[in-house]
């Protein structure tokens, strides 16, 4: 994978998953305080891999795809 697709596809990720860990943090964090670090970063990452996988990133590559000109190879000359 070259440079530029690595540094955009983190991105990406991060655009997710910043938002969506601060809003599971704002929702559930005084409820999982009781419960050991071990069982919180469990829950945690149960809960907002699949979220970030299979709705996250495909969200922002749609909404990316939707905003970004397309690609100057496919577009009539």
């Amino acid at each position: 994978m070259k440079t530029r697709m690595k540094l955009l596809a983190s991105l990406k990720i991060w655009i997710v998953i910043y938002p969506s860990i601060t809003l599971f943090l704002y929702l559930f964090g005084k409820p999982l305080s009781v419960l050991p670090l071990y069982q919180r970063t469990l829950l945690l990452t149960l809960a907002l891999v699949p979220w970030i996988i299979f709705i996250g990133v495909p969200l922002v590559d749609f909404i990316l795809r939707r905003l970004l000109p397309k690609d100057s190879k496919n577009s009539p000359r």
